[in-house]
């Protein structure tokens, strides 16, 4: 017989001179068979071993109006002779004020673990915790369910909130795909890295998709401040960012194998929204076959001319840049494209340094952009993602409503000629300069 049952029976023998009651008349069918008769009954149940945790001290059983056992220890130290005690930095108050009969059925119980409830715990941790917090929209799959010990302790942890583990491991014994991924990805969200889950989730329940805290932009830009602002402030704005979804309809939230932590090459992702299926230019069938790609589309790279966040310039460009197709030149007018081309294109009427564009010295980018009447944009004879032809110069000509006026360039080895739409044939060479008859009406 175990050491323990052993003492109490004992008092009972020796120093109250009463015979000792055992479990084999405790659960006959007119005292406390019910004890027994349940699914889940207490291990000294089981054994019989009802004298572990009661002690005899009245030799008549029973009495009415007064009890002929007490426990052989009282609150959470009877539970402590056979369980280990809580020696955690964080314990469940009610363990901790040793009341295990809060949560658990002392001798027996239809549910798991001598619990008062079923499967669903939320309904006994609800007892003490408010529901309000866990009521939301979009429910953390564990508490949708029920299941807090999933991913709590319920009687005590070393971990803040009862957790079994610290929160990023906590999240990640159950994310155990997204573990994967994230072990062989090239660039990992920092907050992913190092901060725990919580940070940007709530673990309970939210009324924002994916158990956000706040919603995306806000969310990104309490750390992303400057974005948030460039964002704001842009008088251009980028659709993505104003739809469902904002921030994550680009970017990958948690880690990526490309950088900016984008889920696939810049230029598919961009493709996705300017391509065939959208109500937005298609810029994939441009692209398709091209034999001229412009520099920055050549190495994949949108965001090097157009700014995904928002700018005050047209079309998202990272710089100022004419809306129409006529603007004469002035200072600061044409500053994105001589961002990467050269300065000071636009600025001489004559040079033999600046272009190769020019009819002896006379510089015919200035001749076309500079003029004070109708100065033309660079889009009147180039196109800005690719062409079939050299220089990414437009072979079908700049859309003027129904009609695209051709440009009609044919290039020789030391210059070239124009015949399109808008003026006669004209030639011209750097080497040996061209004298162009101009016709005038009459002629």
């Amino acid at each position: 017989m175990n050491a323990r049952l052993i003492l109490p029976s004992l008092f009972c023998l020796l120093f109250l001179g009463v015979p000792a009651v055992y479990a084999d008349s405790c659960m006959t069918a007119t005292c406390h068979a019910d004890y027994s008769n349940v699914p889940s009954p207490h291990q000294p149940v089981t054994d019989g071993e009802c004298l572990f945790c009661h002690a005899q001290v009245l030799p008549e059983h029973p009495v009415a109006g007064t009890s002929s056992f007490e426990l052989v220890e009282k609150g959470a130290s009877l539970c402590f002779l056979c369980h280990d005690a809580m020696d955690k930095k964080q314990i469940h108050a009610p363990v901790e004020e040793g009341d295990c009969l809060v949560c658990h059925q002392v001798h027996g119980s239809k549910n798991p673990f001598l619990l008062t409830v079923g499967t669903n715990q939320s309904e006994l941790c609800f007892e003490c915790h408010d529901d309000a917090s866990f009521a939301q929209a979009f429910k953390h799959g564990p508490v949708a369910v029920g299941a807090c010990s999933s991913c709590h302790n319920p009687h005590a942890s070393d971990h803040n909130a009862l957790l079994k583990t610290p929160v990023r491991e906590n999240c990640l014994n159950c994310h155990d795909d997204f573990s994967q991924q994230m072990s062989t990805a090239a660039f990992i969200h920092p907050p992913v890295k190092s901060a725990p889950c919580t940070d940007c989730h709530n673990p309970h329940s939210s009324d924002i998709r994916f158990n956000l805290k706040e919603k995306m932009p806000d969310l990104c830009f309490s750390c992303h401040p400057d974005i948030g602002k460039q964002a704001a402030e842009a008088k251009v704005k980028h659709q993505p960012m104003e739809e469902e979804g904002s921030c994550g309809n680009c970017h990958s939230t948690h880690f990526s194998q490309k950088r900016g932590l984008l889920p696939i090459s810049e230029q598919e992702l961009c493709l996705n929204c300017h391509g065939a299926d959208s109500q937005l230019e298609d810029i994939e069938k441009q692209l398709a076959g091209a034999k001229n790609l412009h520099g920055p589309i050549q190495e994949g790279q949108c965001a090097d001319c157009h700014d995904p966040h928002g700018t005050d310039f047209f079309r998202l460009l990272k710089g100022n840049y004419p809306e129409g197709r006529y603007l004469p030149y002035q200072e600061g007018a044409y500053d994105f494209c001589l961002q990467c081309h050269e300065k000071n294109l636009l600025r001489f009427e004559d040079t033999t340094l600046y272009t190769n564009f020019r009819n002896g010295d006379q510089n015919l980018h200035f001749v076309h952009v500079a003029d004070v009447r109708k100065g033309r944009t660079c889009r009147l004879c180039h196109q800005s993602h690719a062409s079939e032809g050299g220089k990414l110069i437009s072979l079908e000509g700049t859309a003027f409503g129904n009609w695209k006026v051709p440009i009609g360039f044919e290039p020789t080895v030391t210059g070239g000629s124009c015949a399109p739409g808008c003026h006669q044939i004209l030639s011209y060479d750097r080497e040996v300069p061209v004298e162009n008859k101009f016709l005038s009406p009459a002629e």
